[in-house]
């Protein structure tokens, strides 16, 4: 059986994208024409914080900021969180323009 790629859905909008390798989830959205909040890029501002109804997540930075409260919450912060596996996303801010 052929792998398949991973996949983003981001919800309430149901707008799914394919996540290449090495991309974070806003990378991913942003290739695919989603416009998820962002601003710092690098996991401190906290302007992309979404709520991930399913899939899991690592991050390329060692501890991004998110408590570890937040963390079991299920709160990630796409701008560094990568996708292990397919992801759901709650993002009501997201806009497709």
């Amino acid at each position: 059986m052929a792998d398949r790629p991973v996949v983003l859905r981001i919800e309430p909008a149901g707008w799914e994208v394919p996540v290449p390798a090495g991309r974070s989830l806003l990378q991913a959205a942003e290739a695919a024409g989603i416009a998820l909040p962002s601003s710092c890029r690098n996991g401190s501002c906290r302007a992309c914080l979404c709520r991930m109804a399913a899939g899991a997540v690592f991050y390329e930075i060692p501890w991004p900021g998110l408590s570890r409260e937040e963390k079991q919450d299920g709160d990630v912060l796409p701008c560094v969180a990568h996708a292990d596996g397919d992801v759901v996303l709650l993002a009501p801010r997201a806009t497709r323009p």
